[in-house]
């Protein structure tokens, strides 16, 4: 049998991981920690290598030949839907990155977390996530697609609320779960209204085929479905407005962190939207709207990361910012450069939110940047790791992070020069942001307490290793995406054309810019975005306390995050709290008074009545004497 014929299994052996993981923890029975480590790795170990055997046997296909799906059953029959996978470029892509990385992460999570007392549960609900997420992106139609859209969201609350005990993780999972929902709903109505507009059908290669003929007649529909099914985007990758819960998500094990909140979860967004790139490139509207959006979102998120204390919290704010490029991508036409972000992304951000839990794990839990410092002597290792991250991040030349965020800034600026200015400005304040981070962390004075600085020590192998292999990849990654100018279009983009050429063609605004001269700018605003934190927080360390001081008010509005989540607190939380007190009020006094009036009714009446039947017979004499002298009085009146 061929690999192609087995990609099914790609998403059946991580939840056969979490059957056999999770069914004894369940009943209560302690399965040994090495028999669990080697179930859940083990399990995403032969996903990937059936991963990696499939994709090679895909690649030998011709170009236009590239698609390949399995059928595994049967499932909505009166609708004509199959479960099915589909393995075309742009869904292999995700599947190596998926089985990939997260495949470092669950070994980097052997170390970590080898000392919890969940660490079976920890597992179960990591091989439960790759099985949904793999699920979500080789999904032939859009219920299957949602699915495991609805699966990661299950196991990201799971996983962010690990640490249930915590009232922070606890309302932090709730939190992601019900901000989610908003997002669902909307990707739930675009689903429907697709099926109802395009042929009846959820099939999505069908709903592409029959999306040109639908925005001929009636583009307005195309629009709307493109819209509605962005609005689940903003959910799940965390855009403006939907944003506020990834923040929050920090709460959870570090390793979920990297990859559920950084490196795949969160990007099932800019996927999908790339998976509909023909139906997107027919909407012009929507995909200024995803544009937009997604510009907003990586410039708001990269000024409130400017001023955040926790390391994680930090690097969510750039996960933030880091997806609004994406979108900004798509919404100029530049899907290819997208989900080259995407893939970059997962590398260097994977590598540094690992590092930040090695930061951690030396520190025995602390995450306060202002409580460390002069960690680079003391872990020299995770030092350059980090190092690896930060400069990919913050788009020093040649790193995988330069060639994929220049990408997106070139088609920003065919498209729109704000959308550029944008992207441009979340440039420079990305590179400050990490710069000082870096500086907080690794360079100046310890501020660690003498207790801690006596228990520093580097990570185990089982963590070492993964970081090494994310540092190299972030480094040198990007070559497979290196721009057209330079040697022609990169193997990257050359892979995903069968897929996402047509629909980058449609959505081409026709014209080319000056391509070099736009990358040396954005290269000088990264080595200028460094050499500003550099001298910020190395050189003068006290200028940035006398910057705050001086623009109290700005700097109040930045660390408060914009008090977005006080926004909602007191324009969403807070009346929904009151209507729902009143509701209750309404239900006690009214609702309730009166059938509970009814029922005190009847037992007044039946209080009365019972006087009538008191079982002594001179007393049935004396009401039936004076009825009669009563009737008598009636008929003589």
């Amino acid at each position: 049998m061929q690999p192609l014929d087995l990609i099914g299994l790609i998403p059946l052996l991580p939840l056969a991981g979490f059957v056999l993981i999770g069914l004894p923890s369940a009943a209560g029975r302690r399965l040994p920690r090495p028999l669990v480590t080697a179930i859940g790795c083990g399990s995403v170990a032969l996903a990937f290598a059936l991963s990696v055997a499939a994709v090679a046997a895909l690649a030998g296909l011709p170009e236009h030949h590239r698609s390949h799906q399995a059928v595994l059953g049967e499932w909505m029959g009166p609708l004509g839907l199959s479960w099915s996978f589909v393995l075309d470029p742009l869904s292999a892509v995700m599947i190596l990155i998926v089985t990939g990385v997260g495949l470092l992460i669950h070994v980097y999570s052997a170390g970590y977390m080898a000392e919890d007392p969940g660490y079976a549960r920890y597992f179960a609900y990591l091989n439960l996530f790759m099985s949904m997420m793999l699920t979500l992106v080789l999904g032939s139609s859009l219920p299957l697609l949602f699915v495991g859209w609805e699966g990661v969201g299950l196991c990201s609350y799971l996983l962010i609320g690990f640490f249930h005990s915590r009232t922070d993780c606890a309302d932090a999972g709730r939190k992601a779960f019900l901000v989610n929902r908003i997002g669902d709903a909307s990707f739930v109505l675009g689903m429907l209204l697709a099926w109802s507009a395009f042929g009846f059908t959820f099939d999505i290669r069908e709903i592409l085929a029959n999306a040109p003929g639908v925005a001929a007649s009636s583009p307005g529909t195309v629009t709307l479905v493109a819209l509605l099914l962005f609005g689940g985007a903003c959910g799940k990758s965390a855009q403006i407005p939907l944003f506020v819960w990834l923040p929050d998500a920090m709460a959870g094990p570090t390793p979920v962190s990297a990859l559920i909140h950084a490196a795949t979860m969160v990007t099932a967004g800019v996927y999908m939207v790339c998976r509909m790139a023909p139906l997107y490139a027919l909407a012009p509207g929507a995909m200024a709207v995803v544009a937009a959006v997604g510009a907003a979102t990586a410039l708001l998120a990269a000024v409130i990361a400017l001023a955040q204390d926790d390391i994680k919290k930090v690097l969510a704010y750039s996960t933030i910012s880091q997806l609004g490029y994406m979108f900004m991508a798509a919404g100029a036409g530049a899907f290819g450069a997208a989900i080259f972000h995407v893939t970059t992304h997962a590398f260097f951000k994977a590598l540094l939110f690992l590092g930040s839990g090695a930061v951690i794990h030396a520190l025995h839990g602390e995450q306060d940047m202002r409580k460390m410092g002069g960690l680079r002597g003391a872990l020299p290792r995770t030092f350059l790791f980090f190092a690896a991250g930060w400069v990919a991040l913050s788009g020093v030349p040649l790193t995988s992070g330069f060639f994929s965020k220049d990408e997106i800034l070139y088609h920003a600026w065919l498209a729109n020069p704000a959308l550029w200015a944008a992207g441009i400005a979340g440039a420079l304040l990305t590179a400050t942001y990490m710069t000082r981070l870096m500086a907080m962390t690794f360079f100046g004075p310890s501020r660690f307490d003498r207790h801690a600085a006596g228990r520093l020590h580097e990570a185990p192998a089982s963590m070492a290793v993964p970081l090494g292999i994310l540092a190299v990849l972030s480094l040198g990654g990007g070559l497979m995406g290196m721009p057209a100018s330079w040697l022609g279009p990169g193997p990257f983009h050359r892979w995903l054309h069968p897929v996402l050429g047509a629909a980058e063609s449609a959505a081409s605004p026709g014209h080319h810019g000056p391509e070099t001269l736009l990358m040396v700018v954005s290269s000088l605003v990264a080595l200028g975005g460094i050499a500003l934190g550099w001298r910020l927080w190395v050189a003068r360390p006290g200028t940035p306390a006398a910057i705050a001081a001086r623009l109290s008010t700005v700097h109040r509005l930045v660390k408060g995050k914009f008090f977005v989540d006080e926004i909602y607190d007191a324009a969403v939380l807070r009346p929904y709290a009151a209507l729902c007190r009143g509701l209750a009020r309404f239900d006690t006094a009214a609702v309730d008074g009166a059938v509970n009036g009814v029922g005190a009714t009847a037992e007044t009446f039946a209080h009365a009545f019972k006087l009538f039947h008191s079982g002594f017979v001179r007393n049935y004499a004396l009401f039936y004497l004076l009825g009669a002298a009563g009737v008598l009085w009636y008929l003589a009146a």
